[in-house]
């Protein structure tokens, strides 16, 4: 049966001038677009980072240069160039660059090790890499087992300007002592990059929408990491998709004033790669980029400067900020949109949220393999609603049972997911993709979720997470959930670790806000919240909480320690 003709039940609930679908065919690929906002937008501020502005002009001129430096190495269309940067101008001018010029964009984590790094380049066959200074030392370590041939070099401060450039390099390298001794011959740096680039011409490349855009690696949780096919059709799509839906708070913003979005999750992330750079890119925004979201302070004192419209975060980081004594310096009238995405936001956090700001977090959902966005509460909503929405334009869910059937309504199922955002597959890997796409096209999320009577989804929890006491389904979202509305508790997570006599019992571990809080106040806490199975068996306090760089709790570390 043809999708358009189900029932979308969720529909109904959509806010007025958020439209069932979307028209991806308007663009055939990530350069048209960028294109026509390097044009539309030229005079305007892209990308603000350390104090300097960089316009739309600016990221056209020195990303078509860089594609013709690209072009000149002999690369041929089709080719993976990976990047490995925080975020810094270089990432968005070098993703223009690739995307411009044919080839694939291969984003990598800049914290990986030389063995996590040496797979991602063996895997997506990348020949070309831009890399910051600071994590050249890891690139060395692995470069001769790689088919990396073209190295491009950056420096934090390559954009800053000579007098500015030259001092935050000085203070990265020699006072921060940021960037470990390596050795890397026959690299480029970046500004020469651009320099050849500009004696050089730019060739136009005919790109489709079918042609490859990123490969988005996996994080890996379940086995090896694997690089999710994203087209340009597919992550055009998601761009047009979240526009569609961010409409009826962004048409707060008044017509004359640009928009500005807090770009603190790293670009390398498919979450901020579309809804920060690529959404900007569509809408004419401004991105603040802040390289160290870690740095609360740092992060704080540059969004004084700023009156800002839209914040995509990971709960880890709206729970630091809001707690942080700096909170209050910064304007937060102006917020419309607060997205949450990564992992679920805990009730408590989006509570203290919407006090100190006034704008209520709108929690998301979405995939690396989705481009990322698929569902999401409605971004004129007042209230934290606990769920991940209602699936977004052009977007099917369905709920499956283990054998793959869909459940009765009101049963928990694995989210099976259709629409122009996902992907074509696993890079190279027909049988991890077979295991994930259902004949009919839906792409298996791993995650358990139900819908209620309005077509709200709500993520019971992921597949390998779930804690198995005697029988019972421990979700440990909920646990957690609970535990982190506790005064005391600053933050938790919950495990499930073996156990003789209930197969599996829950681990709950615990980072403290206030020092007095015991072990026993909690159990008697749990024991008021939480029927018995749910309650933890083991109780653990520790200084932090293990996370990935986009700030996801790792609960698999926490389950490998007794």
């Amino acid at each position: 049966m043809n999708e358009a003709t189900l029932e979308r039940p969720w529909l109904k609930a959509y806010p007025a001038g958020v439209p069932a679908d979307i028209d991806a065919a308007q663009y055939a690929s990530l350069g048209a677009l960028m294109e026509e906002s390097f044009k539309k937008y030229g005079e305007r501020v892209a990308y603000s980072f350390m104090g300097r502005d960089f316009t739309f002009a600016q990221v056209d001129r020195r990303s078509q240069a860089l594609a013709a430096y690209l072009q000149g190495l002999g690369l041929v269309k089709g080719e993976r160039v990976a990047l490995m940067m925080p975020n810094v101008p270089q990432y968005p001018m070098a993703v223009a660059a690739i995307l411009r010029a044919g080839y694939v964009v291969v984003n990598v984590n800049p914290l990986y090790t030389p063995r996590e790094l040496e797979h991602q380049l063996k895997d997506s066959g990348a020949r070309a890499i831009v890399i910051i200074e600071n994590f050249a030392h890891t690139l060395e370590q692995c470069i001769a087992s790689t088919p990396i041939k073209h190295v491009v070099l950056c420096a934090m401060g390559d954009q800053l300007g000579l007098l500015k450039g030259w001092l935050v390099n000085y203070v990265v390298r020699h006072v921060k002592k940021l960037v470990p001794p390596f050795n890397l011959p026959n690299t480029v740096r970046f500004n020469d990059a651009l320099a050849q680039g500009r004696r050089a011409s730019f060739r136009r490349v005919d790109i489709k929408p079918d042609d490859i855009a990123v490969l988005q690696y996996t994080g890996g949780t379940t086995g090896v990491s694997k690089g999710a096919v994203l087209l340009h059709r597919n992550v055009v799509a998601n761009v047009l998709q979240a526009e569609a839906w961010n409409r009826p708070a962004m048409d707060k913003v008044p017509a004359d004033v640009q928009p500005v979005f807090v770009c603190a999750l790293p670009l390398y992330h498919v979450f901020a790669f579309t809804i920060n750079m690529m959404l900007a890119m569509r809408t004419g925004a401004k991105n603040i980029l802040i390289p160290n979201p870690r740095d609360l302070a740092a992060v704080l004192k540059e969004l004084t400067h700023h009156k800002v419209h839209t914040f995509p975060a990971v709960n880890t980081l709206f729970n630091g900020l809001a707690r942080h004594p700096d909170f209050g310096k910064v304007d937060w009238s102006q917020l419309k949109i607060s997205v949450g995405g990564g992992s679920a936001v805990q009730g408590a956090v989006a509570k203290l949220w919407l006090e100190k700001t006034g704008c209520a977090i709108c929690e998301g959902y979405g995939l690396s393999e989705t481009s990322p966005s698929v569902s999401c509460n409605p971004t004129d909503s007042q209230v934290f609603t606990g769920s991940i929405g209602l699936p977004i334009s052009s977007t099917w869910f369905k709920l499956l049972d283990d054998e793959g059937r869909e459940v009765a309504p009101g049963q928990p199922g694995e989210i099976a997911i259709k629409g122009p955002q996902v992907m074509a597959g696993y890079w190279q890997r027909p049988d991890e993709t077979s295991k994930v796409m259902t004949p009919d096209g839906y792409l298996k999320s791993g995650d358990i979720g139900v819908m209620d009577e309005k077509g709200f989804f709500r993520i019971v929890d992921r597949k390998k997470d779930m804690v198995l006491v005697s029988g019972f389904n421990v979700y440990p979202n909920e646990v957690e959930d609970v535990v982190s509305k506790m005064d005391g508790v600053h933050e938790c997570a919950c495990v499930g670790v073996p156990d003789e006599k209930t197969s599996e019992a829950v681990k709950l571990v615990i980072v403290k806000r206030n020092p007095d809080l015991s072990e026993a106040q909690v159990r008697a806490y749990c024991k008021e919240n939480l029927t018995g199975y749910k309650q933890p068996k083991v109780v653990e306090f520790r200084a932090d909480l293990p996370k990935s760089p986009v700030g996801k709790i790792l609960r698999r570390e926490l389950r490998d320690k007794k």
